[in-house]
């Protein structure tokens, strides 16, 4: 080809920030110009091949683990912002605010049902803006809700309205994980994606578990009569910031990140998108409802139990709830590499539905000891059955594939559906908990509501999916 370049002098070409403004008339062969990434002004990547096994080893590799980290870290606050008003809620009685049962819990679950709700257009931020441009705005957003809760429970004067209304701000930090993973997913190649990604959502969701031990250590260290609530807000100030910082001078855009909407309304037309939703908010809706309401839960059935005193710091044993669940969401998804999706999704049900009734058996026994144990086991198997659902949704798409779009972009497009549709159970089983008590005094009806609830996800997990399994020969 007239002008190419000989084939020694291509080898020894390096990448570089791209200078030339005639990049449509490169000299470079073909093969080459591909695995070369170009740097642009803003921190954008053109070329960007995560499958070029040259381009990955030589720089790739070393850009999307940089990416990662970051945004892992960003996300990590967003779980944290999350869940902030989860934590809180418990303190403001007693720092004289005059709440009913019913405005509690709405503070407790309206940041799930506005979160779950922007995971939809938050998973199409990221081919509009840039995964690093909208890694900064969307951290930067966090301090809204940070900021307005320092400064709306500092006043027990403040209205419940204005409350809800910075709770309600607080469910940007859930619409992050949709932009985060959907930005991670394109910098990894295939072999590597599901590695990447669980890494991803269990840095972010370690974020529930760290507001609900961290927040009350410091608004109850050096407060004597009175409580430092500002402080659960103001304190993740600092590391919003540093996020942005991180975001602007660590992070990249990709310019081969598209939004694909046509797969995505394709993934819509699917009824297993609407089956796995539902598995989902059964798996993942109930990890996050129940971390954002076990500290009221805690705090009602046992109000003798204020937690252990280190100094004068309180450390209370909520957390341990959304702790247990995101270490165990990793091993999830290992088992159901091993022995299928379906069957420990199952089993995952099988064990929330018997944790559930051991917390029902044994509520009049009043031992703390038995009810945290029965939640830990909900919690568990929660986030095992959150890997595992993961893990069935590319499989079934597979074997869903005929013509059309393939099954691998449908897929994918179900993956960020179904994490929004999901987040919805953060909402519902406060409510639904809140219900209860106003109504029957009692929360003990709303566990019994929840554990028919997880008999009829197994029955429609065996119903379909192991039908599925068995009649394609396909370990699902």
């Amino acid at each position: 080809m007239r002008g190419a370049a000989p084939p020694h002098i291509a080898q020894r070409r390096t990448p570089v920030t791209v200078t030339d403004p005639r990049p449509e008339t490169t000299t470079a062969p073909p093969a080459a110009a591909e695995a070369e990434l170009k740097h642009r002004p803003g921190r954008w990547i053109d070329n960007w091949n995560p499958e070029n096994a040259a381009q990955w080893a030589k720089e790739g590799k070393a850009i999307a683990s940089r990416n990662l980290r970051w945004s892992i870290f960003a996300e990590f606050l967003g779980f944290v912002v999350w869940q902030l008003w989860s934590v809180v809620v418990v303190s403001l009685p007693a720092a004289g605010f005059q709440l009913s049962t019913g405005e509690i819990f709405w503070l407790i679950s309206m940041p799930s049902l506005v979160g779950a709700t922007l995971r939809i257009p938050y998973t199409f931020m990221v081919p509009r803006f840039g995964g690093r441009n909208w890694t900064i705005v969307s951290a930067g957003l966090l301090l809204i809700p940070s900021i307005g809760l320092a400064i709306a429970v500092s006043n027990p004067a403040t209205p419940f309205g204005l409350l809800l209304l910075i709770a309600a701000f607080a469910g940007f930090g859930g619409g992050n994980f949709a932009s985060s993973m959907a930005n991670i997913t394109f910098f990894y190649p295939a072999a590597q994606k599901g590695y990447a990604l669980g890494l991803n959502a269990a840095g972010g969701n370690l974020g529930a578990s760290v507001a609900q031990f961290v927040v009350p250590i410091v608004i109850t260290v050096g407060a004597a009569a009175t409580l430092n609530l500002p402080l659960a807000g103001l304190i993740w100030v600092p590391l919003i910031i540093v996020a942005m910082v991180g975001a602007y001078l660590r992070m990249d855009n990709l310019s081969s990140a598209k939004a694909d909407i046509t797969a995505s309304l394709a993934a819509l037309k699917e009824p297993h998108l609407w089956i796995m939703a539902v598995l989902y908010i059964g798996t993942f809706g109930s990890f996050i409802g129940f971390a954002g309401v076990f500290p009221k839960l805690l705090a009602d059935t046992f109000p003798d139990f204020k937690g252990f005193a280190i100094g004068t710091a309180t450390v209370t044993l909520a957390f341990l709830g959304a702790l247990v669940g995101s270490l165990a969401r990793p091993y999830g998804g290992k088992l159901a590499d091993r022995f299928g999706g379906t069957v420990i999704t199952m089993g995952a049900f099988t064990v929330m539905g018997l944790g559930i009734l051991g917390v029902i058996l044994t509520l009049p026994m009043q031992n703390f000891a038995i009810f945290l144990l029965c939640f830990l086991v909900l919690f568990a198997a929660a986030g095992m059955g959150n890997g595992s659902t993961y893990r069935m949704i590319p499989t079934i798409f597979a074997l869903r594939s005929n013509s059309g779009i393939g099954a691998q972009r449908k897929a994918a497009a179900a993956l960020g559906l179904i994490s929004a549709i999901g987040a919805y159970g953060g909402f519902f089983i406060p409510q639904l908990l809140g219900f209860s008590k106003t109504t029957f005094g009692s929360y003990t009806p709303a566990l019994g509501w929840f554990a028919l609830a997880y008999v009829a996800f197994l029955a429609l997990t065996a119903g379909v999916y192991l039908r599925m399994s068995k009649k394609s020969g396909t370990r699902i």
